[in-house]
């Protein structure tokens, strides 16, 4: 047995079955261990964007991590972007950088690079294989530290000749480091504000799933508080029969003003919100100047726990008395936009959906109108890189191959990541994607105006606007073996969303807008 079938087997034992992969050269006995491990799926990806998104989508909804296989450092550089919206969202991420053989350095051969030096911004927790002895370890290392509560995105590398050299060395799978609790003092400090009156809590991360936001309910229901999440949050569990949270608004001086009249703010899963971007005169803090501010758990503290305390201490209600109800939206006919798009998407959601959002301008209207769709998950574009949206499809799919995925996408940001629409297609996945068509960078035209430039011109103008070409969507997913169609009025729109829904397997709605 060598070093790449010692580490991938004692991966796979450890139950990493999936791993997402785009290898070169010096991967290659990494990629003969994975094709003699039976427990681990390989999923093949055209860009290491797509493959390091995928790895993010598959972490959130499997709440364990996926193994990357990523191609010396600038291969892993060119999955970063994804990687910083992992690292944001808190996914258990593991992976896996290839490098040329310990001895092949010293050449400084064209391929040569700092590859600690790409992962250290992105990662966690960084493994360097000592020898074909040392690499199973260092692989079982990295897995367990992308466990630490909620999750983690770690890195090691595994040089050539430490794949190809025999070994005999086993290596004992380590335990996985328990959730941090919040301290009592935090914790009491949350019961005093919420007994004050004129309170929010705040929630983010972990505090979104199904069980914390219970929790969160009942603490409502017995001090009046309400329940605000971040603005992109990583997976909430939403829709009929679910505690139902306000989401705050994305532009800093709108979210100043939604929080501007509480005196006492409480932040589990998440910290105080900030402006996504500086503009002039407009506030970077959000919070009310004065408010008392109660971090009781960040990310990296257990959600649930502190919830669960809070609602005991004040002797809350067992159940929530508000859960969101389910409702039919009646449809305009016409064209189609935000609110009518939402309004289709919450009346044909299948229950247990998983909704991928990169919807840019056109998303915000989607989720609104989606809150009393059937029981769904939603996952948002955590870091603000953009091109997370189809490789987080793809991701979730293959973690939860029972449940449909709605890709919601706009067309500008698509254009990213449009290689995991093939990958979609290769594994069969159960994803819609609704890709959304304004031939236009659309936020960035906002944008220009807000950061306060006046009368831009042709050429500022151009740098925004993709109609020339138009992208033909439909062409692209039929090019990669994906069924497609093009969508104008609100009523064609319904018909495709009724028979994506009824059907299993990938295909694309070119939706204009």
């Amino acid at each position: 047995m060598n070093g790449a079938e010692s580490l991938i087997n004692a991966l796979a034992e450890a139950g990493v079955d999936t791993c997402f992969a785009n290898p070169g050269t010096s991967e290659m006995q990494l990629v003969a261990a994975i094709d003699k491990q039976p427990k681990m799926h390989a999923v093949l990806c055209l860009f290491e964007g797509v493959v390091t998104g995928a790895a993010d989508g598959y972490g959130r909804m499997a709440d364990k991590p996926a193994l990357t296989l990523l191609h010396l450092g600038p291969g892993f550089g060119n999955g970063t972007a994804n990687l910083h919206n992992a690292r944001r969202a808190f996914s258990p991420v593991l992976n896996m950088i290839g490098d040329h053989a310990t001895y092949h350095l010293q050449y400084d051969a064209p391929l040569t690079a700092d590859i600690e030096g790409f992962a250290k911004p992105v990662s966690a927790w960084i493994g360097l294989s000592q020898s074909a002895d040392d690499l199973a370890a260092v692989g079982l290392q990295a897995w367990a530290k992308a466990q630490d509560y909620p999750g983690r995105v770690t890195s090691f590398i595994a040089p050539a000749d430490h794949a190809w050299t025999e070994t005999r060395s086993a290596s004992a799978i380590p335990a996985v480091a328990a959730a941090p609790t919040a301290a009592s003092a935090d914790i009491n400090a949350a019961v005093e504000a919420l007994q004050k009156g004129s309170v929010a809590i705040m929630l983010g991360a972990m505090a979104l799933r199904e069980d914390a936001l219970w929790q969160a309910g009942r603490i409502a229901a017995a001090s009046g508080a309400r329940l605000i999440t971040e603005t992109f949050f990583t997976r909430m569990q939403r829709g009929a029969g679910r505690v139902p949270v306000e989401r705050l608004p994305y532009f800093g001086e709108q979210g100043a003003d939604y929080l501007k009249d509480f005196e006492n703010l409480i932040f589990v899963g998440t910290k105080p919100p900030v402006s996504f971007f500086a503009y002039p005169d407009k506030p970077s803090w959000l919070s009310p100047e004065g408010a008392t501010l109660v971090q009781v758990a960040d990310a990296t503290v257990d959600a649930l726990d502190a919830l669960t305390r809070i609602a005991d201490l004040l002797d809350a209600p067992a159940e929530p008395t508000v859960l969101q109800p389910r409702a039919a939206h009646a449809l305009e006919h016409g064209a189609i936009n935000s609110v009518a798009l939402g309004k289709v998407i919450a009346n044909r959601l299948p229950e247990h959906a998983i909704v991928s959002d990169e919807g840019a301008t056109n998303g915000l209207g989607a989720f609104l109108m989606t809150a009393c769709a059937a029981p769904h998950d939603w996952l948002t574009l955590t870091g603000g890189a953009i091109g997370q949206g189809l490789p987080v499809a793809l991701g979730a799919a293959i973690a939860c191959p029972n449940r449909k995925v709605v890709a919601l996408q706009a067309d500008g940001s698509g254009m990213y990541t449009v290689q995991a629409l093939w990958t979609m297609v290769r594994e069969d996945l159960n994803v819609t994607v609704l890709l959304i068509n304004n031939n236009s960078y659309a936020i960035l035209n906002i944008e220009l105006a807000r950061v306060g430039v006046q009368n831009p011109g042709p050429t500022a103008l151009s740098l925004l606007d993709l109609s020339n070409p138009c992208i033909q969507w439909t062409a692209i997913a039929q090019g990669m073996g994906m069924s497609a169609e093009r969508v104008t009025t609100v009523v064609d729109l319904d018909d495709a969303m009724a028979r994506a829904m009824a059907a299993r397997g990938p295909h694309l709605i070119e939706v204009m807008v």
